[in-house]
């Protein structure tokens, strides 16, 4: 990790969640929520996210028979008319297999409708489903999302475009209709961990969502580091360059709590997804040690991840934390006092403590 004083951030710390919409059986009972169950949980937890405070709710797109959210725009939309204040962002967007044009046509008419609270954040995708789905060579797959990467980031400039590709038909000055509410809808970059990702979204002075769900948090500084340098080398605001870290959590009264409450339903996601890509199984003293201070996860009481929440900070002076608490079926109840822990204990002692940094002189 470099010793190099970073500047900090005017930008408030912002604390949300994010979701796949998980559709797997109950870890207790083996009881499997229906597809219209599972969006009305996931409703009332946007909704309570939003009346507790938090800054975002981030909805991933996925194509398979475990998750829902195939398109989270819509599911975004019908949260932001029983929300007010909270952004609404996919988490990820698989944009090599869309199109940019329909991408930003969605997430401008979520724009309107939610009055300004859209987000995009494109990505890859973990998953490689959508592309036999619709149609793409796995083997165009970095070359698919750079250059729809490209093409999204112009649509925003005006509505009117002429644009040349490879894996699109060109656009010669058309208009691309409705524009959104916001004069520049906010496109993230999703990465996972890759410099040649990271160097994409800093070079184009896009900002970074970090996932961050192994390993410990100081392995990823390098990552930050080069985001941020490779954004000054190309003249970058550095009011642009912003940086989320997204992992995986869970709250409850006490760390113990918090651990047996969430870990048969993680672990039962996590190995499922291991067997596919050879994985060793999730034992439960891995899952304990990631809730560790140097962990990767978010799992404990309000004090715990207050704690983890700052040290996390004090590493990569990042801007936002989302954290995805639903992974696998998690009991409804013990999620909605989770949401609640985490806007009424946790967030305002951490936007506290990092106002106070940001303000406090930079060392010389």
């Amino acid at each position: 990790m470099s010793n190099e004083i970073r500047p900090q951030s005017s930008q408030p710390f912002e604390i949300g969640l994010y979701s796949f919409a998980d559709l797997m059986p109950d870890p207790v009972t083996g009881h499997k929520q229906s597809p219209v169950e599972r969006i009305r949980d996931l409703l009332e937890e946007i909704e309570l996210a939003d009346q507790v405070g938090l800054d975002v709710y981030g909805l991933g797109e996925h194509h398979r028979e475990d998750f829902v959210s195939s398109a989270p725009e819509v599911i975004l939309a019908a949260a932001a008319t029983r929300t007010k204040n909270i952004r609404l962002s996919s988490a990820v967007t698989v944009l090599s297999s869309d199109d940019p044009v329909r991408v930003f046509q969605r997430f401008a008419s979520l724009d309107l409708v939610s009055n300004g609270r859209a987000e995009i954040i494109a990505g890859r995708g973990s998953f490689i489903e959508s592309f036999p789905l619709f149609g793409y060579d796995l083997h165009d797959y970095d070359d698919l999302f750079s250059e729809k990467l490209d093409l999204l980031v112009k649509l925003r400039e005006g509505e009117r475009i002429t644009w040349h590709g490879q894996h699109r038909a060109s656009l010669n000055n058309l208009g691309v209709y409705p524009r959104p509410m916001q004069d520049e809808l906010p496109i993230w970059v999703g990465v996972g961990g890759t410099p040649e990702s990271v160097v994409r979204a800093a070079s184009r002075g896009l900002p970074m969502a970090l996932a961050i769900i192994g390993g410990m948090p100081e392995q990823f500084a390098p990552f930050v580091e080069l985001y941020r340098q490779v954004a000054a080398e190309y003249n970058h605001d550095a009011s642009r360059s912003q940086i989320s870290i997204n992992s995986h959590g869970f709250i409850a009264d006490t760390r113990q709590q918090a651990i047996d409450d969430s870990f048969p339903a993680v672990q039962i996601a996590m190995n499922k997804i291991g067997r596919e890509r050879g994985w060793s199984p999730m034992k439960r003293e891995q899952y304990e040690a990631s809730a560790g201070l140097r962990g990767a996860n978010f799992v404990g009481s309000p004090d715990d991840i207050i704690e983890k929440i700052l040290f996390q900070h004090s590493i990569f002076n990042h801007q936002r934390l989302l954290l995805q608490m639903s992974v696998g079926t998690m009991s409804h109840n013990k999620l909605m006092h989770a949401i609640e822990l985490l806007g009424t204990k946790i967030v305002p002692i951490v936007k506290a403590e990092i106002a106070k940094r940001v303000a406090a002189p930079t060392p010389q």
